[in-house]
């Protein structure tokens, strides 16, 4: 049987191609008498998501492009114009199409078939090489592109917790700040009339007794109710002696007595009592705004600089002896917020010779984020998510475990596929997982899991970072 006679109009549009041009023209023919040339309208849907392509496609002209949301907002993941090929392509892995491959200008393309790719690589060995060279660039794209993205999210999970996490120390020091203003004042007030009541020695040293008691703190912290009930005794023995009741809420989180209150008023007594106590209390709320701000602020640098050790702002981007502990800490960190606001408890179990893994900083706690947040996102309000990390055999073992509902087993096997989420529309993109298996597998390191009802642990090795000499 004669062989077909290829179209003289497609040979010359293979000539003319830019990726395939240079082919030899009997793999042109081939590939002519093989496939169909086809031409399809805006809006026709290539390869629907989900789906494997069926065909391999030579682009003579048009766009096609992919567009997805991966949480990162809505952008072009991939496009293809005249002089491209894609599609199912020789020796791909048969990803399947994270969304519609849609034509958003007129296309015409030559058609391949799956089914004819055995005999192209047989038939047409330049047009295999050049294709394989487009496979290794497609997958390069891809994985950049998916990389990016999954930065972009971590950037946002990470702005949204330190955000939270700021927002009460913040808001705190901001509070205290308003305050002491307004207690200076005060302050000022009653010293005036203190130093206008001329008070003595012995009297000066009373005041300064109970002065000395607004330092001591509390043996524990009041509750509410018993905080509530002080400031009740206070304020009685307050209107007793004819003084500010006002001073009471100042005096009860302290460490002022009422016996206390009593030997001052043995030495001091009237206008000069009412003064004294309200320095006292001017004094004692003073020094508590400023050990407030104090505590607030030390919380902000606290957070700033686990920022700093999370994201590795100050260092290049290159293998070094990294802390696992410390990363994993700063982790938790930056999920303060989620934890808190889910009531699970987190335990962290580090062996004490603990040695350093050898690896990019900043992309390891990629790795800490997105199985710590999975795992949170796994167990129910109240749940547990435990840390444990060990040496053996020159490597770094680190488990996640969390005891949330499990993974079932027939999705086990593609969890780390990309794209795959078990998680409602919208809450996963399907590529954490993905990412950080390939993170570790740059860094010659390995991600396993094993799940079962109220167990999943995630299992990471990583090499340990070797001792000079």
């Amino acid at each position: 049987m004669a062989a077909a006679t290829p179209n003289p109009e497609l040979m010359a549009k293979l000539a003319q191609h830019r990726s395939l041009g240079s082919a030899p023209p009997a793999e042109h023919a081939w590939l002519a008498t093989h496939g169909e040339l086809r031409a399809h309208p805006v809006g026709h849907i290539l390869t629907p998501k989900g789906q494997l392509a069926e065909a391999m496609h030579i682009f003579f002209s048009g766009t096609v492009a992919i567009h997805i949301d991966r949480g990162a907002g809505s952008h072009k993941l991939f496009e293809w114009r005249g002089g491209d090929v894609g599609g199912m392509l020789p020796f791909s892995r048969g990803a399947r199409a994270p969304n519609d491959a849609m034509v958003e200008e007129p296309a015409e393309m030559l058609d391949l078939p799956t089914g004819c790719l055995p005999d192209l690589v047989r038939e047409c060995p330049s047009v295999t090489a050049t294709l394989v060279h487009t496979m290794l660039d497609r997958t390069r794209h891809f994985n950049a592109a998916d990389l990016r993205d999954e930065k972009l999210i971590s950037l946002g999970r990470l702005a949204a917790g330190l955000a939270h996490e700021l927002n009460n120390p913040a808001s705190a020091a901001a509070r205290s700040a308003t305050f002491l203003a307004r207690y200076l004042e005060a302050a000022e007030a009653a010293a005036a009339r203190v130093g206008a009541a001329r008070l003595s020695a012995e009297q000066l040293e009373s005041v300064n007794a109970v002065r000395a008691l607004c330092f001591v703190p509390l043996a524990e912290p009041l509750s509410a109710m018993a905080r509530a009930d002080r400031e009740d005794a206070l304020g009685t023995w307050l209107d007793d002696h004819e003084a500010d009741v006002a001073c009471a809420e100042s005096l009860a989180g302290t460490g002022v007595t009422l016996e206390a209150l009593d030997r001052l008023a043995a030495s001091v007594t009237g206008d000069a009592l009412d003064a004294t106590l309200r320095w006292i209390s001017a004094d004692c709320q003073l020094r508590a705004l400023a050990s407030e701000i104090q505590t607030s602020t030390s919380r902000i640098a606290e957070l700033v600089n686990s920022v700093k050790g999370f994201t590795y702002m100050d260092r290049a981007p290159s293998p070094e002896p990294v802390d696992v502990r410390k990363g994993i800490g700063d982790t938790l960190t930056m999920l303060g917020n989620k934890v808190r606001a889910k009531g699970v408890e987190v335990t962290t179990s580090f062996a004490d010779a603990l040695p350093k893994a050898h690896a990019v900083g900043a992309e390891l706690n990629q790795v800490w984020m997105n199985l710590l947040d999975n795992a949170l996102d796994a167990v129910s309000n109240g749940g547990h998510v435990g840390v444990i990390a060990d040496a053996a055999a020159g490597q770094v073992v680190v488990r996640i475990v969390d005891d949330g509902a499990g993974i079932p087993p027939d999705l086990q096997g593609r969890i780390f596929d990309p794209f795959f989420t078990t998680k409602d529309v919208g809450q996963g993109t399907g590529l954490g997982l993905d990412i950080v298996r390939r993170i570790l597998q740059r860094h010659n390191g390995e991600v396993t899991v094993e799940s079962r009802p109220g167990c999943t642990e995630f299992r990471v090795v990583l090499p340990a970072e070797r001792p000079q000499g």
